[in-house]
C-alpha cells in the first residue's frame, strides 16, 4: 500500500507498519557499501564533533575529557551517527522502534559487521577518531545500549510535568528520522521537538534529513514521509539551537533513492531555555 504524501490527510507515524520494517533489506540497500553521500556527511559531522569537542575538552579547568552521555535517536539500520560520537562518549542510547531493528542493533552492539570499517575509516584522520583507531570496535561493543521505544513518548510530560529523559545527554544525533516516520508535518516538528528536548544545554549535535521525499520502500512495505525543505528544517531546529551549520547536499551523489531531491545536514549546539 502507498500512502499519500499529503499535508491535508496524513499518514500518521502510528499508522506505518513499524512492526513489518525489513531491516535486512533496508541495511542491504543503505549501508553494505558506503555511499557517496553517506561518506560526505559523515566526514561534516566527524569534523564537527572533533572540533567542537576537542575545543571545550581543552577549556575545562576540571575533568577535561570525561565521558558524556550520547543517543542516536531512531537509529534503524545505520551505525555511523553512533560511530560519530563514540570518542567522547561513556555511553550511547540506540534509540529504536522497530522490532527488526532493535534486534540489529543488539547485534551489532555485540559484533560490529565488517562494512562498517568503511564508515569509521573515513573518521579515522580526525582528532579524537586518531586516538581510538583500531580499538573503535571494542569501544562500540563496551558503550553502546539499545533501547526500543517511541521517539514521541520521550518528549510527553510525567505527572509532575518534567519531559522524560529531559536534558539528560551531552551529545545527539538524529539521521533521516523526524521527517521519515509520517506525513504530517505536526508529527515532523513533534519528532525534532522530542530530540531536542533530550539534549542537555551545551550539548553539540548533528541532525540529517531527507529534502522533498515522498516516502521510501523497504522490502514489501511503504513508509510515508513529510516533504521538507532547509528552510523548515531550519525553522523548526532554530529555537532550540544556537551555532547553527546548515549544509544542502543535492546533486547526483546525493540522491539515495527514487522520491527526495537532496539531503540536508544541521549541526549546532543545543541553548538553554527552550
Amino acid at each position: 500500500m502507498h500512502f499519500p504524501a499529503s499535508v491535508d490527510a496524513p499518514v500518521r507515524n502510528d499508522q506505518a507498519p513499524w512492526n513489518k520494517f525489513n531491516n535486512k533489506a533496508y541495511v542491504a540497500q543503505n549501508y553494505l557499501d558506503l555511499l557517496p553521500a553517506d561518506a560526505e556527511i559523515l566526514s561534516k559531522v566527524g569534523g564537527y564533533f572533533s572540533r567542537h569537542c576537542s575545543r571545550h575538552s581543552e577549556n575545562r579547568s576540571a575533568g577535561a575529557g570525561s565521558p558524556v552521555l550520547g543517543i542516536d535517536m531512531g537509529a534503524g539500520g545505520n551505525l555511523y551517527p553512533a560511530l560519530a560520537m563514540l570518542p567522547w562518549c561513556g555511553r550511547i542510547t540506540l534509540f529504536e522502534r522497530a522490532p527488526e531493528n532493535v534486534e540489529y542493533l543488539r547485534k551489532q552492539c555485540g559484533q560490529v559487521d565488517e562494512n562498517w570499517d568503511a564508515f569509521w575509516k573515513v573518521l579515522g584522520d580526525e582528532e579524537g577518531y586518531r586516538d581510538l583507531g583500531s580499538k573503535w570496535r571494542v569501544k562500540f561493543r563496551d558503550v553502546a545500549r539499545v533501547k526500543q521505544g517511541n521517539l514521541f513518548k520521550m518528549g510527553r510530560r510525567n505527572w509532575l510535568g518534567f519531559r522524560r529523559a529531559a536534558g539528560k545527554y551531552q551529545i545527539g544525533t538524529m539521521f533521516f528520522v523526524a521527517e521519515s516516520i509520517s506525513t504530517s508535518l505536526v508529527e515532523f516538528q513533534q519528532a525534532v521537538d522530542s530530540f531536542m528536548s533530550v539534549l542537555a544545554p551545551d550539548a553539540p549535535f548533528a541532525a540529517a534529513f531527507m529534502e522533498g521525499s515522498r516516502g521510501y520502500d523497504v522490502g514489501d512495505e511503504h513508509f510515508p514521509a513529510c516533504d521538507v525543505d532547509q528552510e523548515r528544517v531550519e525553522k523548526a531546529l532554530a529555537p532550540y539551537a544556537r551555532e547553527l551549520e546548515m549544509a544542502r547536499l543535492s546533486d547526483a551523489d546525493h540522491l539515495v533513492r527514487p522520491g527526495h531531491t537532496g539531503m540536508i545536514l544541521a549541526c549546532g549546539v543545543r541553548r538553554s531555555g527552550k
